[in-house]
């Protein structure tokens, strides 16, 4: 039996790795170049607690329990990942009100440890938050990862036991017969599919509506952010959220992985023909700054490394659409997985392939015995201790030198990253950190650039940045 998994964003990596854990064929096709790089490159990491979902939502359904899978996930698959808990913060009675119903809301859903603090407790835990600050809901399950790396340690760990990826095709369409999926045609070939499974983020609509199936429509909204330089580390220890509007969960900070201090999202609601348009406003970054400002006041905007934008599937009904067709009989969708999407993947990739392919598409999988769960991450020689690192400038002097001094990123690493599969300077970016630091790839993009002409034996003039248009050389100024 073949499954074709469509879009590798967190949930069709997930899920397609959770199906090689079966002796099936798997395929997982990206129209982009590397996968990771749609709604999944740009949000907030946060693996939310769960007290945010309504009960009785599909959100509820997921969250809580994806949140509990991401310490396992993380050792498995070698990926950052660090509980470090958040605070739902209230200036007043009113806004208390509203931690209340949260914390009401997350023991129904079944968070542990929720607990609501008072100023000074809080301001021992924070001492950065702003003094005016009277309550907070406590969530200590609430934790912070790289979401492009969960989707990349998920590929890695997929096709280590035997999922086929394909990238850069764009699905284009679907033959059927008998009121099933026989073929997907993409826009470089066709492939025969028994079960096909569509993650494809903000044109998973799109892509259900050409196969015939139920679907919900999505549109993008819009999340502005500003990342900080990690000489502001320690400023907040956790997840810091304002108390929620019905919009959104509000603008919040909350420090990265790496180190850095991150700010935002806005949320704008954008119409549906802006789904590949993630670009940035004066005026939401400055939002950006007043809202976060309030929470942090001795927030340095002066140490700004970054700003972008993230674009999240929306739907009217405010809720993930993951559901096996009843018309399209062998078609699921895993679509409008909005906030908290990155939570819950791991327990909707499980919920995928044992409940809606198993039970009730009626497809019994046998396990595999020996499926490999593991995964390791590409070293990071300058965080090894000296004479470790020594060592392995012995062996391969290419650990030896720094490419990247921002984030201290050696040659070796950004050669294991285009063995992995990197073909694209954002491709080495995400796996490496290499152009992620305060310069930007200012001063090492074209030294990363030589390395790919190098390894993949071809001319720089054909290297992009992230995608067929996205060119970075024209051409030798001189020979």
């Amino acid at each position: 039996m073949r499954v074709v998994v469509i879009g590798a964003g967190v949930f069709g990596s997930l899920i397609a790795r959770e199906l090689t854990k079966y002796d099936v064929e798997v395929i997982l096709i990206e129209k982009n170049l590397d996968v990771g790089w749609g709604v999944t490159k740009a949000n907030s990491a946060i693996v939310h607690a769960g007290y945010d979902d309504p009960p009785g939502s599909v959100r509820a359904q997921f969250c809580a329990k994806g949140n509990m899978m991401y310490e396992d996930l993380s050792k498995e698959l070698d990926f950052d990942f660090k509980r470090i808990g958040s605070f739902v913060v209230a200036f007043n009675e009113e806004e208390l009100e509203e931690l209340e119903k949260l914390l009401k809301q997350g023991e129904e859903n079944g968070v542990p440890g929720l607990t609501i603090l008072e100023r000074d407790e809080i301001l021992s835990m924070e001492p950065n938050l702003n003094p005016e600050i009277k309550y907070a809901l406590y969530a200590p399950t609430a934790g912070i990862t790289e979401p492009w790396m969960v989707a990349i340690a998920a590929v890695e760990n997929g096709v280590k036991n035997g999922l086929k990826l394909i990238l850069g095709e764009k699905v284009v369409g679907f033959v059927k017969s008998n009121g099933r999926i026989t073929e997907l045609i993409t826009n470089k070939s066709h492939y025969h599919a028994d079960v096909v499974i569509n993650c494809a983020g903000l044109h998973g609509d799109e892509i259900s509506k050409m196969a015939g199936a139920e679907y919900v429509p999505l549109h993008p909204r819009k999340g502005e952010y500003i990342l900080l330089d990690k000489k502001l580390q320690g400023l907040v220890r956790r997840v810091i959220f304002p108390t929620p509007t019905k919009i959104s969960k509000g603008i919040l900070v909350l420090p990265t992985v790496d180190g850095g201090i991150l700010l935002g999202p806005t949320a704008e609601d954008l119409p549906e023909d802006m789904k590949d348009r993630p670009i940035t406003t004066k005026e939401g970054l400055e939002k950006v700054r007043e809202f976060t400002k309030r929470l942090v006041p001795s927030l340095d905007f002066s140490l700004t490394v970054k700003t972008f934008s993230g674009l999240r599937p929306e739907s009217p009904q405010k809720d993930f659409f993951i559901k096996a067709s009843d018309t399209v009989k062998n078609f699921v969708n895993v679509i409008a997985t909005r906030s908290p999407g990155l939570t819950a993947a791991p327990a909707v990739a499980k919920y995928v392939v044992e409940e809606l392919i198993q039970e009730k598409m009626k497809l019994p999988l046998i396990k595999k015995k020996d499926f490999d769960p593991t995964r390791e991450r590409i070293p990071h020689y300058s965080s090894l201790p000296i004479e470790k690192w020594q060592e392995e400038i012995k062996k391969d002097p290419r650990a030896g030198r720094l490419v990247c001094f921002c984030n201290e990123v050696t040659e070796k690493e950004i050669v294991e990253a285009i063995r992995r599969g990197a073909r694209t300077l954002d491709g080495i970016k995400f796996r490496t950190r290499a152009m992620f630091g305060r310069c930007q790839g200012g001063f090492c993009m074209v030294r990363i650039l030589k390395i790919l002409e190098k390894e993949l034996e071809v001319d720089m003039s054909e290297i992009r940045m992230k995608s067929e248009n996205s060119w970075v050389v024209d051409g030798k100024v001189r020979e």
